[in-house]
């Protein structure tokens, strides 16, 4: 006859290894629980555009617009890059250069 090895009982398994005494271990969550749901709507918060800081800046009303000579000359230079409104480019006679 061979000999008789003696076999490890669950509960003093158990206790030689601490972290197997939780009864159960969950597994890790990955990822972002939010995933696809749709963005909470806040509130809408206005943004100034340059124009619109420049016109404040050289203390213009609407209707001095066309004729403003600093306000053509900066729209002039930032025609391309920067919001003004297409009715004072048209009576400005200025041509915008299209990235689309």
């Amino acid at each position: 006859m061979g000999l008789k090895v003696p076999r490890l009982r669950p509960r003093l398994y158990r206790k030689t290894i601490p972290f197997l005494r939780t009864k159960k271990q969950m597994a890790k969550r990955r990822g972002n629980p939010n995933w696809g749901k749709p963005e909470p709507i806040g509130p809408v918060v206005p943004t100034v555009t340059s124009f619109e800081q420049i016109v404040k800046e050289f203390k213009l009303t609407p209707d001095q617009y066309i004729r403003s000579t600093r306000l053509r000359e900066w729209a002039r230079r930032n025609k391309n890059s920067k919001y003004i409104p297409e009715a004072l480019l048209e009576a400005w006679g200025f041509e915008i250069e299209s990235t689309l």
